[in-house]
């Protein structure tokens, strides 16, 4: 069984070869999936306003173009918000935490939520947006799942806030988990960034996807965990947290988010 673990830090680009010595190599195949907010670019006052930092950016391009390379993001953000942000093309993109899913094809994988799950969370969102979207804060409807940004709320207001967007998302029996200064609210399916992650890997590389390509995961958010969960053992993850107490299922800690760069430049060292 996966266990959570207080994971070795890297903090710079030659660490991760000497953490991870010959794991890359270009005989090869090398499956690249990745978090967007937090992990792809830096955390912002608003989702809008986030940006890929112009080196992570162009090492991105080059890795999506390499023929031994497959990629793929992986976010809470809506499927077409996410294409937007990062808008490169032969990238596998999946929004919603992996509840939709397109390919570089534009073929799709969406996932069919049941009739009575979409009439609660319309109703959810209807509530939400009439009892606790004030005072800075806002609902971010994503039409499968959502949320609810606390961000710019006055210190002294968040907590109750918080606790009354957490309840009504429960009593529409939706999961709420706790993202940076926000909830996320999560319909009630066995379906996470876990499973689209393995949908995925399977969908491209077969039921024996683990003997036929090499994996690389990483993410920065509580969600990441599903994926780190299931490719403990059969790849290598990474969580970015500033906590050197936290506990992941990852197999190594990034210490911040710019570390990304030099994670994709260890890579690129290899590929190309």
């Amino acid at each position: 069984m996966p266990e959570k673990q207080v994971a070795p830090v890297i903090s710079r680009l030659e660490e991760f070869e000497q953490n991870l010595p010959g794991y890359l190599n270009t005989h090869s195949k090398l499956a690249i999936l990745l978090d967007y907010d937090g992990t792809l670019a830096p955390i912002a006052s608003n989702p809008s306003k986030t940006k890929m930092p112009v080196e992570l950016e162009a090492i991105l391009h080059k890795l999506a173009k390499h023929p031994q390379i497959f990629l793929a993001v992986i976010s809470g953000r809506a499927l077409k918000d996410v294409q937007a942000h990062v808008n490169i093309d032969g990238v596998t993109y999946a929004g919603n935490h992996g509840l939709e899913i397109e390919y570089p094809d534009g073929s799709r994988h969406d996932y069919e939520l049941p009739a009575d799950i979409k009439k609660n969370y319309t109703a959810m969102v209807q509530e939400l947006k009439q009892k606790v979207e004030k005072n800075g804060a806002w609902v971010e409807d994503k039409r499968v799942s959502l949320t609810y940004h606390y961000r710019d709320t006055p210190v002294e207001l968040k907590d109750e806030q918080k606790r009354l967007a957490t309840e009504i998302c429960q009593r529409h029996g939706f999961r709420a988990n706790q993202a940076h200064e926000a909830i996320e609210a999560k319909p009630p399916v066995d379906w996470n960034k876990g499973e689209a992650a393995l949908y995925i890997l399977k969908s491209k590389f077969g039921k024996d996807w683990a003997e036929q390509v090499l994996v690389v995961f990483a993410g920065d958010d509580t969600t990441d965990e599903d994926a780190m969960r299931v490719l403990q053992g059969l790849g290598r993850s990474f969580r970015i947290a500033a906590d050197d107490k936290i506990e992941t299922f990852a197999d190594f800690r990034l210490p911040k988010q710019d570390v990304m760069t030099d994670l994709l430049q260890w890579i690129a060292r290899v590929y190309a």
